[in-house]
């Protein structure tokens, strides 16, 4: 019905067919591999590597829930440098994860760094990665890259747009990762033209599923950019489709990224319950398709939340507004 179709904020509606394409070609490959008994891979040219690595993806939080009915939040605050130093040793004991990512932009950009500086001395010799989502100028950006100097392995999406990471990549030298930026295959010519990003960050959802997802990497490998994936709040069938194609990718360069840790566990609706992460990888076995199974029962306790929950459009503005009544939607933030 007109209408009834929304996009979620800052996603593109040119995208809706490649996400909805995406959707079905996993499923479809996935029952193509199990009625030929293959791991999907096999479909997608075979396994470079049998285990994927990703980062701890830490967050600056508030203590808990703005709404009821919610149970408190077992991860607790995370705003101050002391603070974030602990989600991330929480999360590196728990799963064995070898590099960290810091979602930014939230707070003041000194501060944000300087809990950077903060993991750099509690986790020596980890890679180190901040993503300010775009909500830095680009004076800002240099500002704060000048203060990072070499503490990162790379810096993603500081600054909006592509001539505004072209030219702080000219002004700092700096590797920048994007998965705001580069979003389609037009957007990639025109990168590459900048030279506006050194590494893309992958998503099968966004880029019209797995074998387009390994044209983006040979793309990248023919121009010299790096590739990673880029994180989403995924179920395991999700995240094991994306472990597939990374498993499949000569190219990648650096671990991936993933919200998988922040899923509560009886929300997961594979059986067995959530997918392992051990030493900071996920493996993929030889078991056909992607080799996990339906919850029936679970899927239909998330089905019934979906229907009670009453909430059917994403709004970030309106959520920030129950913690902070005067905030609004500003690009730059800082």
């Amino acid at each position: 019905q007109p209408g009834r179709c929304r996009t979620a904020p800052g996603s593109h509606a040119s995208k809706a067919v490649s996400n909805a394409y995406s959707a079905f070609e996993v499923a479809f490959l996935d029952l193509q591999a199990r009625s030929m008994n293959l791991p999907l891979v096999d479909l997608l040219g075979g396994a470079i590597r049998d285990q994927i690595p990703f980062s701890a993806y830490l967050f600056f939080k508030y203590a808990q829930h703005a709404d009821a009915p919610y149970a408190p939040d077992s991860w607790g605050e995370a705003l101050s440098e002391e603070q974030i130093v602990a989600q991330a040793r929480r999360m590196i004991e728990a799963y064995g994860f070898k590099s960290i990512k810091l979602k930014a932009g939230a707070l003041q950009p000194e501060h944000e760094v300087s809990c950077i500086k903060a993991l750099k001395k509690a986790f020596p010799g980890y890679p180190l990665r901040i993503d300010p989502n775009g909500n830095w100028s680009l004076e800002t950006s240099i500002r704060m890259a000048e203060l990072l100097g070499d503490d990162l392995q790379y810096y993603e999406d500081p600054t909006p747009g592509l001539d505004g990471m072209s030219e702080l990549h000219k002004r700092t030298g700096l590797p920048l990762a994007t998965n705001m930026v580069v979003t389609d295959f037009d957007e990639f010519r025109r990168s590459v033209a900048l030279e506006s990003v050194q590494i893309v960050l992958a998503d099968h959802h966004y880029w019209g599923g797995l074998r387009d997802t390994q044209a983006l990497a040979k793309m990248c490998d023919t121009f010299g950019l790096g590739v990673s994936m880029h994180s989403n709040s995924h179920l395991g069938i999700s995240l094991m489709a994306m472990a597939h194609v990374a498993a499949s990718v000569p190219n990648l360069d650096y671990a991936c990224d993933t919200h998988y840790p922040w899923q509560e566990p009886d929300e997961e609706v594979i059986k067995g319950g959530k997918l392992p992460i051990v030493d900071g990888c996920v493996s993929i076995t030889r078991a056909p398709g992607l080799g996990l199974e339906l919850d029936y029962e679970q899927l239909g306790k998330l089905n019934d939340q979906y229907h009670s929950c009453g909430i059917r459009q994403r709004d970030d503005v309106k959520q920030m507004q129950k913690y902070n009544p005067d905030w609004k939607a500003v690009k730059p933030r800082y």
